[in-house]
This record gives C-alpha cells, sequence and structure tokens, in this order.
C-alpha cells in the first residue's frame, strides 16, 4: 500500500518494532487482519497508528460544554479589568524590560 503518508510509505520504514504476545493474541491479530485483506504487519501498524492517533487527539483537545462555550467567548469579548496585582506585574515587566 503506497501513500503519500510517509508514516505510511513502505520506502521510508526502517524503524522496526517488536512485541511479545500471547498465542492467542497472535490468533486474533492474525484472523482480525485476514478479514481486513491485509497482512498481520500492516493489520498491527494500522491499527496501533489509529489508537495513536484517537488518544492524542482525546488528550490534546479541550471540550466544553456549551455553558463553556459562551463563558468563554464572553470572556475574550468582554474581559474584566485587570486587578491592582496585574497593574503591579505590568509595570514591573515595563519596568525591567525599558518598554
Amino acid at each position: 500500500m503506497q501513500t503519500d503518508n510517509p508514516v505510511v510509505n513502505e520506502s521510508v520504514r526502517t524503524a522496526r518494532l517488536e512485541a511479545r504476545i500471547s498465542a492467542e493474541q497472535k490468533a486474533l491479530l492474525q484472523q482480525a487482519a485476514a478479514l481486513s485483506g491485509r497482512t498481520l504487519s500492516e493489520f498491527v501498524v494500522a491499527s496501533a497508528q489509529e489508537a495513536a492517533g484517537r488518544i492524542i487527539q482525546e488528550q490534546t483537545t479541550i471540550l466544553l460544554s456549551r455553558r463553556e462555550q459562551v463563558a468563554f467567548v464572553n470572556l475574550l469579548l468582554n474581559p474584566p479589568a485587570p486587578s491592582a496585582r496585574l497593574r503591579r506585574a505590568a509595570a514591573l515587566y515595563r519596568k525591567q524590560t525599558g518598554q
């Protein structure tokens, strides 16, 4: 299977991944691979890549409820006045950076 994606493109595959699994796990993976028309290696790599992408997406995406979305946008559009502590920090920053 050749694609433009370097993660899938066989010509750039130089790293090797090994895993010890039980005979039952291997049989299950082989059956799934056969049913999907892939080799065992293709099936395992594609499945691991899909799972990795899903986990990364879940862990790097911030999900907000509708109420939280509205509150976030309202704060962006109508930010609160800076507190005394923030004003002092800004003044100190300007003094230290000469701005």
